[in-house]
Parts: structure tokens; C-alpha cells; sequence
């Protein structure tokens, strides 16, 4: 009995084992290990899934080259805000564009910009976080004051800095402020520019006798004694200088003052608003002296705020106004209708601001790779003669020189629009 069932044991597991080889054999073949292949680059502006940190290979796409930070330090709502946030939107918007282009040498830029209201501490502390915290390489700056200010320590951290300050005292002298650049022409050449259209077109008798019309700012008071010096070399008597603040809404105490002097010209070192000012009460008073602005008292501002008392107004511009057909021009309205903004609604600031970042974007692009600040320095001391397309006059950076452009128009206000009425003039001393 024993045996029998032993026997039916065997051939049960050699039945089942029977079973399992015939079943193994009919299953089909699993498939191969896949082969590794290489892993595809991500898309332009998204973050690869790989965990590797190893430093990218020659062959990495332009695409993924980090971007060049770039500081800004605005006046977004401080006193020169009339003409201060228009220039920073210009400076953002080149930014976009030059970014949808690919960027510069292949890496887009990074602007990081700061409002400091223009309050010289707050533009230090802004310079600070920039350079120490966000360690940006250039940084595009804005004020007389803090510019001024900030010079030792930028020349000391090797800090490209252009200002939307056309200060004289910054750029003339390269071995003091060795990275202090700008692309407007100096102040102290705007006012010596207006001062020979006053001497040489003066048809009363004697010399004609000038005012000065500031704010008490850096900004105000820095073309003032190169102009009375000028003044005093070449036959014009400087016989006033009145004080109105960036935001004053009334003038007339300054006015009258002034006609006490009775100068034939004034020229005006203000913003927007405080220029209104002064030309609205001027023509209530029936004040007759002609006045002439300088860069930042003259623009379509103006004239939206003084409306008739602005006509036959002269401006000092080292800029094009958007309304020209400067070839330059054509990027920023095209930009713009791409964008379904329209165009006309921007003014000169705006212009400023586009066109100093691409200055400096140029720089950039010849510095290569050597995006330190004694490479970005020396970029932008390449560029000579750089066309801007009509927006300024040649602009031209050397180991010598910062100033920029040389040349400027003038330009009167004639039905309500600003009229250039001469060619590029350079300033003489």
C-alpha cells in the first residue's frame, strides 16, 4: 500500500513538473535591456531634470548659458520720478527685446532694478545689496547726487556704472572715476551750447545778460559754475540764479525776483514739472525773457503741462524726441506695436532709457566673456564712433574718455511740438 501511494507521488510531481517546462516554453521572450542614449538638452526657459552637478561642457546650448545680472538703481517715485520712470522703462523694455533676440553673446540679461526715490542713502543701500548680494558685474545708475556720491566706491569695486547724470565732474577726469560712463552730452556742454546760441544771436545792445534757473540738487547745480565761467570768457553777463524745487507748483516769488534783473535769456536746469512751472507763471506775469531748457527740462511733458505757455520755448537735446524718423528709432516703434502697445504714448526719457542699455548691451557683447568689470570697462572702450541710428550724435568710449556723445540740437517748441532748428553742435570752451 505504501509503495502504491509513493509511486502515485512521483508521477504527480513529475506530471506537474511535465506541465511547468511546457508552459515555460509557449511564454514569450523578454524583451532586451533598453541601450542608454543621450539625454535630449532642455527647452529654452525650463529647468533640466538632471541632478548632476558637474560643471556644463563646451557643447552646452547657448540657450542654458547663465544669464548676465545687470543692476538698476531707478527714481521711481522720488522728485525727478517725472522723467525718471519713463527712462527706466526704457532701459526694461530694451532689455525684453534684446532677450527675444537671444540676449547678448548668447545669455539673456537679468536686470534687477531698484527704486531709490532719489534719496542718495537709499541709492547706497541699493548700490550695496546689488554689488554684495545680488553680485551684479555693471550697474545702470541715475542721479547727480548719488552718482557723485557712490564714484570713490565704484572706482574702488571696478563697478561699470552709466548714469542717466550728465554731470561734467563724473567724466572729466577718466583716472578719478575710471568707471563712471555716460552717453549724453555733459551738462556743462549743454549749457555751454546755449550760452553761444544767446551770445551769437543776441541783437540787443551790450552784452546779453543771462539767469539760471536750478533746483538745489546735484543735478541743478552742476553745470553753474562752468556756465558762469563761460559766460564770464566770453561777453555774456550771468546777472541771476533762482532756486525752485523739483515738484514746485508755484514760481512766481522766483519770477519776480528775477525780472528785478531783467535778463534777456534764462536757462533752465529743472525736470518736467518744475519747468511747467516756471513757463505757465512766466506768461501770466508777461514775463519777456526767452527762456532755453537743458536735457531734462525739455521734453513732450513739457508741453502736455505748460500747453501754450510752452511755445517758443528752446531745448537743449542731446536725444531724438520718438515722434522723429530717426532710422534708430524703428526697433523701439516696432517693438512696441508688437507688443499692441502704441508707440506715441513713450516720450524722449523713454528713448534715454532704451538707448543708454543698448550702449551698454554693446559693451557687454565685445567684452565676450570676460564679463568682469574691468572687462565690461574695457568693452565699452572699444566702441568708437557707435551708431545709435540718428537717436544721438556718434558715441565714442576710450581709455581717455567717458563722455560719450560730443553733439547735440537745439530744438524750439512751434505748434504745440518740439522742431529741431539746427544740426549737431559741439560745445566749445
Amino acid at each position: 500500500m505504501k509503495n502504491n501511494l509513493l509511486i502515485r507521488g512521483f508521477a504527480l510531481v513529475a506530471a506537474l513538473a511535465l506541465i511547468g517546462v511546457m508552459l515555460a516554453a509557449c511564454a514569450p521572450a523578454a524583451a532586451p535591456a533598453p541601450t542608454p542614449t543621450a539625454a535630449k538638452p532642455a527647452a529654452p526657459g525650463t529647468t533640466p531634470a538632471a541632478k548632476s552637478t558637474a560643471a556644463p561642457s563646451a557643447a552646452t546650448p547657448a540657450a542654458a548659458k547663465p544669464p548676465i545680472k545687470i543692476g538698476g538703481i531707478f527714481d521711481l517715485t522720488g522728485g525727478t520720478s517725472d522723467v525718471g520712470a519713463p527712462y527706466a522703462d526704457g532701459v526694461k523694455d530694451f532689455v525684453a527685446y534684446i532677450n527675444e533676440k537671444g540676449g547678448v553673446n548668447g545669455r539673456k540679461i537679468d536686470l534687477i532694478g531698484i527704486d531709490y526715490a532719489y534719496k542718495i542713502p537709499q541709492a547706497e543701500e541699493a548700490y550695496n545689496r546689488l554689488t554684495t548680494q545680488d553680485k551684479v558685474p555693471v550697474i545702470m545708475g541715475w542721479g547727480t547726487g548719488d552718482t557723485e556720491a557712490m564714484a570713490p566706491k565704484i572706482t574702488k569695486d571696478k563697478i561699470p556704472f552709466m548714469s542717466a547724470s550728465y554731470s561734467e565732474h563724473l567724466v572729466k577726469n577718466v583716472q578719478t572715476n575710471p568707471y563712471n560712463f555716460m552717453i549724453g552730452v555733459t551738462y556743462s556742454d549743454q549749457m555751454r551750447v546755449a550760452l553761444k546760441y544767446i551770445k551769437d544771436n543776441y541783437k540787443g545792445a551790450g552784452n546779453p545778460k543771462v539767469a539760471f534757473i536750478y533746483n538745489d540738487t546735484g543735478f541743478g547745480k552742476s553745470p553753474m559754475q562752468d556756465g558762469k565761467d563761460w559766460a564770464a570768457k566770453h561777453g555774456v553777463d550771468w546777472v541771476d540764479e533762482e532756486i525752485v524745487a523739483l515738484t514746485a507748483l508755484d514760481s512766481t516769488s522766483q519770477l519776480l525776483n528775477m525780472q528785478k534783473k531783467n535778463p534777456d535769456f534764462a536757462i533752465i536746469q529743472e525736470t518736467a514739472m518744475a519747468t511747467a512751472t516756471v513757463l505757465k507763471d512766466a506768461k501770466k506775469l508777461g514775463v519777456k525773457t526767452k527762456f532755453i531748457g537743458l536735457n531734462w527740462a525739455s521734453d513732450e511733458k513739457v508741453i502736455d503741462l505748460a500747453k501754450d505757455a510752452a511755445e517758443g520755448y528752446i531745448g537743449a537735446i542731446p536725444f531724438a524726441f520718438i515722434s522723429e524718423n530717426a532710422p534708430g528709432l524703428q526697433e523701439v516703434k516696432d517693438f512696441n506695436k508688437a507688443k499692441g502697445v502704441d508707440w506715441n504714448k513713450h516720450n524722449i526719457r523713454y528713448v534715454q532709457g532704451w538707448i543708454s542699455m543698448k550702449v551698454m548691451a554693446e559693451g557687454l557683447k565685445q567684452a565676450g566673456d570676460n564679463l568682469t568689470g574691468e572687462g565690461i570697462k574695457a568693452g565699452l572702450e572699444t566702441l568708437k564712433n557707435y551708431d545709435t541710428g540718428g537717436v544721438t550724435a556718434p558715441i565714442t568710449f576710450s581709455p581717455q574718455s567717458h563722455k560719450g556723445a560730443l553733439k547735440m540740437k537745439l530744438y524750439e517748441v512751434k505748434g504745440g511740438k518740439w522742431v529741431p532748428f539746427t544740426d549737431y553742435i559741439q560745445a566749445i570752451e
